[in-house]
């Protein structure tokens, strides 16, 4: 192998590797169960740096991570013995108001594209935590509380720089590269390395914010009501169903901290004189043991779970998409949703329908526009001891939807475990990302991901 020099003559960033101090916080993930000890981790400063540690680990024979915010669950922004390509240094945002555009760096957070765009008045379909990077999140799709009202994050995407595996730095767009752009659109990190995100912004400042909460009792009654309600709601409502182990929220009683509940987590994004109005369905539901109302800047709904997953958690996720939520799926959920082992293990059911479900099925990678729930199961963690169970958990809540599930699921909730169900994450789109994979990263230098072999 070159020597590690060659790699320091070439970047502007900073070269980590195992003799620096620091090297243990820069090989570190957000999923505290990943433990790897990548040769070099470059903290590019731009696209060049990108370019240089691709050809790098190419002509080396290397393997090549690349991470953005550090919130793959299976760990993929980090490898052993390999190059680890750090984009955080890569956050700008810079937003142009009149156009209702963002150009934004590849290791920005949805917080740092939240704060620039808010300062507008403005936002753009993210995630659900804020420290996820926007990176992965939008490649994958980009699922999150805006979706019904306008898409997926990847269906506001205008424009991106990319570097592919021969060190080329592209943009991609309709008209540029459109084969590279479609599969970038839904084909997660398998393509190239993108270092700005050109996204589409739309008129969300304040959101009126529900938070309710249920005796799990009325679990079933959530589901029931949730699933035929928003087939036809506004599509200015967002949110999820989920059970939630209480965390200390003041408008919880004291004495229930703890305990486990269904919970309704509801967001209007129309006019705020409406907001309450548009909660009474909620009310009307079933009695509630708490429940917080309020209007809210947009950024504080996209970090409210933020806590629940703090950096070096230990975390296990499975994925489903969901078209019919049959009465079997529901029961499936009452059965395993309410043992969830702890405060940060969860299941939240997200509705992918409304806007999303406009955009054809292959007009992106991202497939599966006529599902109507994106199911995630996750379950996190403090401690070594406690892997066994709280996987188990996941794994059995998985199984037994499964049957009442599509084939496929969402790129972003896939664990290692669930490489053999790329073709069915795709579907029809398979064949075509295959032959956009062998254009652009024949030798499979980008395959330290939800892997699409050439």
């Amino acid at each position: 192998m070159t020597s590690i020099n060659e790699l320091l003559d070439n970047v502007r960033g900073r070269v980590i590797t195992p003799d620096d101090s620091d090297y243990d916080t820069a090989r570190a993930v957000w999923n505290g169960m990943i433990d790897r000890r990548p040769a070099a981790v470059v903290l590019a400063e731009d696209a060049a740096d990108v370019s240089a540690a691709v050809n790098f680990a190419r002509d080396n024979g290397l393997a090549l991570a690349v991470r953005g915010g550090g919130h793959s669950a299976p760990g993929y922004g980090t490898v052993d013995d390999g190059v680890v390509v750090d984009l955080s240094p890569m956050r700008s945002v810079e937003v142009d108001a009149e156009a209702r555009t963002a150009r934004v760096g590849g290791g920005a957070t949805l917080a740092d594209l939240n704060e620039a765009t808010h300062a507008h008045g403005l936002a753009t379909p993210g995630g659900i935590v804020s420290t996820t990077g926007v990176g992965g999140l939008t490649l994958g799709g980009g699922i999150g509380y805006l979706t019904r009202g306008f898409g997926l994050s990847i269906d506001n995407l205008r424009s991106v720089e990319v570097v592919t595996a021969d060190g080329q730095v592209r943009r991609a767009s309709e008209s540029e590269n459109p084969d590279l752009f479609w599969a970038l659109r839904g084909g997660s990190g398998n393509f190239g390395v993108v270092t700005t995100f050109e996204l589409d912004l739309h008129p969300v400042d304040q959101v009126v914010v529900g938070l309710f909460f249920y005796e799990l009792e009325h679990a079933g009654d959530l589901l029931r009501f949730f699933r035929t309600w928003i087939t036809d709601a506004d599509e200015r409502y967002g949110g999820f169903p989920a059970f939630q182990m209480a965390p200390p929220l003041p408008f919880l009683p004291e004495e229930r901290h703890g305990d486990m509940f269904c919970v309704a987590v509801v967001h209007w994004s129309g006019p705020i004189e409406e907001g309450e109005a548009a909660m009474q369905p909620f009310r009307d539901l079933a009695p509630r043991v708490g429940e917080m109302v309020s209007p809210m800047p947009y950024p504080w709904l996209n970090s409210a779970f933020d806590d629940l997953f703090p950096r070096g958690v230990r975390s296990y996720w499975k994925g489903n998409y969901v078209t019919e939520l049959t009465d079997e799926a529901i029961e499936a959920h009452l059965a395993h949703g309410p043992k969830a082992p702890n405060p940060s293990s969860t299941m939240h059911l997200y509705p992918i329908n409304g806007a999303a479900s406009r955009v054809g099925a292959t007009d992106t990678a991202f497939s599966y526009r006529h599902a109507t729930f994106s199911t995630v199961i996750v379950s996190a963690w403090p401690d070594a001891s406690q892997d066994a169970a709280n996987i188990a958990w996941v794994r059995d809540y998985a199984a037994a939807l499964t049957p009442h599930s599509e084939a496929g699921g969402y790129v972003n909730f896939m664990s290692d475990d669930d490489q053999g169900r790329i073709t069915d994450t795709y579907g029809s789109n398979y064949e075509r990302l295959k032959k956009v994979k062998r254009a652009y990263d024949p030798g499979n230098l980008f395959s330290h991901n939800q892997n699409i072999a050439p």
